[in-house]
């Protein structure tokens, strides 16, 4: 597994910050007060058992959930009660665990459908370029990709946005190593380039070597948070707080 540069620049500018983030489904309470922020250029990732409530607190970035509470700031602007859309559009692109692509389209079709939210998008020919496997199946219906294949397609379709902010849900999961390898490559090299990254991720062995920061969710809430360099040292309490 390739290891991402080491943290974002010192002083950098923070690009979201989180704090007191409440979020609801129906009547059911799943996060109780997030706090963290990210800065320009780091990797972060949201660590946690299952159910923690890491795929809500990007959903709640988002505004994806039932109802939510707190304040979510995307580059120092007030989000709480912006409509989804409008938050993509201050640069954020979004990954979710079922992938989402259109199983009736081709590869190439699926790169082409987001609309633009920045001026530095990739091409196509750029996403197929960064996943070869995509370039040979470019005329094949999403529907026909192997899970891996569809989980490049997920990711290479954000690029295409502009989208310097990037969510990414659970995006190793139940794929082959040969797969993860070559997502964390790509992970790797979008923060080489300063894209902005948050990772949830329940496989730790891919998410430390790529990460700057680690934030442990648990029952709703962080309950610890642990820089790179510390995470040899506080081994112990990590495998304690993911069960592993």
């Amino acid at each position: 597994m390739p290891e991402a540069t080491t943290g974002a620049a010192t002083g950098a500018a923070t690009v979201l910050e989180i704090r007191g983030l409440e979020a609801w489904y129906g009547e059911s309470h799943v996060l109780h007060g997030i706090d963290l922020s990210v800065r320009e250029g780091e990797c972060v990732t949201l660590l946690g058992r299952n159910g923690a409530g890491r795929s809500t607190t990007l959903k709640a970035i988002l505004g994806l959930t039932d109802r939510r509470a707190g304040s979510v700031r995307v580059r120092g602007q007030e989000t709480i009660r912006l409509s989804t859309h409008r938050i993509a559009r201050l640069g954020l692109g979004y990954c979710p665990e079922e992938r989402g692509i259109y199983r009736s389209l081709t590869t190439q079709e699926n790169l082409t459908l987001l609309p633009r939210l920045g001026p530095d998008g990739m091409s196509v020919a750029e996403v197929l370029a960064m996943f070869p496997n995509l370039a040979e199946r470019a005329d094949s219906g999403g529907g026909r990709l192997s899970g891996g294949e569809q989980q490049m397609l997920a990711l290479g379709r954000i690029l295409t946005t502009g989208a310097r902010i990037l969510l990414l849900d659970e995006i190793t999961e139940g794929l082959a190593p040969v797969i993860v390898e070559a997502l964390g490559r790509a992970v790797a090299l979008l923060k080489s380039r300063g894209f902005t990254i948050v990772l949830v991720e329940q496989n730790f062995h891919f998410a430390r070597h790529l990460a700057d920061r680690h934030y442990v969710i648990e029952h709703g809430r962080v309950a610890a948070e642990i820089a790179a360099g510390e995470v040899a040292a506080r081994e112990a309490e990590v495998g304690r707080l993911l069960g592993v």
